[in-house]
C-alpha cells in the first residue's frame, strides 16, 4: 500500500510539473482556496459610495429668479442647475421685487413703518414659499443646500420693502438656523452688483454686505461675496467706461437696459461666478459640479 501511495504521489508531481507547478505550489493552492473562502466571507473592499441626490434651494430676488414671459430679466439662479451633474436638483424660490422680509412674510408686511424704523407685520405667518421649504416631508432635508441672496430691494426707504441692518441680520439668521436644524447647509451671498462706472472702473454699489458677512461669521455659514466677484468680472470684461447704451455691444448682451438685471448670457456668467466660489471654498457641493 505504501508503494502504491508513493507511486500515486510521484505521478501527481509529474503531472503538476507539466503545468508549471511544484508540489509546494499544489499545497499552497489548496490552502489558498480555504483562505480565499475566508476573505470572501468578509466581502470585497468597499467601493466609493454612490453620490446622494442633493437639492439646492434658492431664496432671493429678481437677480436670482427664474425668468417670466419676457426675454429679460433672467436671474442667475435659472442657470445654476446646468452647472451640476444629474444628482443635483435646483429649486429656485427667488421672487422679483422682494426684500428678505417680504420674501419670508409675503402679504403680511404692511406699508407702515413703526417707531423702531421697521415695517410693521400684520401677521407673523410665513409665506407659502418659506413654509414649503420648511415642510418636514417635502422641504429641506439633511444634505441639501440653501443659498440666500437679498440686500437689493431691502435698501428701499419705504415700506413694505424696507429692512434695517439689525432686522436684516435677524431674518437671515432665522433662515440659516432653520436650514441647519434640518441638516441642510446654508450658503450666504452678498447682493450681485449693478454696473456703475467711475471712469474706466466698475464700482461696488450694494448694501448689506457687512451684515451678510456678520451672519456668516456668527452661524458658521460660508459666504460668497458675489458683489466683489461680479464687480471684478465687469472690470475684467472692460465694461467701463460706458456710454449709457445698454441695448447693444457686450454690455447689451450681458445686461437688460437697466444695468441691474441680466440677459441669459449675463445670468450664465454670474451663475458661473457662484459655482466657481463654491469650488474655491471647497464646499462639499463642489463634488457635484461638472
Amino acid at each position: 500500500m505504501r508503494n502504491l501511495r508513493t507511486a500515486v504521489t510521484a505521478a501527481l508531481v509529474i503531472a503538476l510539473s507539466s503545468l508549471g507547478l511544484g508540489a509546494g505550489s499544489a499545497a499552497g493552492s489548496t490552502a489558498g482556496v480555504a483562505t480565499g473562502a475566508t476573505n470572501c466571507s468578509a466581502g470585497p473592499s468597499p467601493l466609493r459610495a454612490a453620490a446622494q441626490p442633493v437639492t439646492v434651494w434658492l431664496a432671493g430676488d429678481s437677480t436670482m429668479a427664474d425668468p417670466g414671459s419676457a426675454a429679460c430679466p433672467v436671474g442667475w439662479g435659472s442657470q445654476f442647475d446646468a452647472l451640476f451633474d444629474a444628482d443635483v436638483t435646483v429649486r429656485n424660490q427667488a421672487v422679483g421685487g422682494r426684500s428678505i422680509q417680504t420674501w419670508m412674510y409675503e402679504g403680511n408686511v404692511s406699508g407702515t413703518m413703526g417707531a423702531d424704523g421697521e415695517c410693521r407685520l400684520t401677521s407673523t405667518a410665513y409665506s407659502s414659499r418659506w413654509q414649503g421649504m420648511l415642510n418636514a416631508s417635502t422641504g429641506m432635508k439633511a444634505g441639501d443646500y440653501l443659498f440666500i441672496q437679498f440686500g437689493i430691494n431691502d435698501s428701499s426707504s419705504t415700506c413694505p420693502r424696507h429692512v434695517g441692518p439689525a432686522r436684516y441680520r435677524q431674518l437671515m439668521t432665522t433662515m440659516v438656523q432653520a436650514a441647519q436644524a434640518r441638516g441642510a447647509r446654508p450658503v450666504l451671498l452678498t447682493p450681485v452688483a449693478a454696473l456703475t462706472c467711475s471712469g474706466s472702473t466698475a464700482t461696488k454699489n450694494r448694501g448689506f454686505v457687512n451684515e451678510t458677512h456678520a451672519v456668516g461669521s456668527a452661524t458658521g455659514a460660508p459666504v460668497v461675496d458675489l458683489q466683489s466677484l461680479s464687480v471684478s468680472l465687469y472690470n475684467g470684461l472692460r465694461f467701463c467706461p460706458h456710454s449709457g447704451d445698454f441695448g447693444s455691444g457686450p454690455v447689451g448682451a450681458f445686461f437688460c437696459n437697466d444695468r441691474t438685471h441680466f440677459e441669459t448670457h449675463g445670468a450664465q456668467r454670474i451663475a458661473g461666478l457662484v459655482a466657481g466660489d463654491v469650488r474655491r471654498q471647497n464646499l462639499p457641493l463642489a463634488a457635484y459640479l461638472k
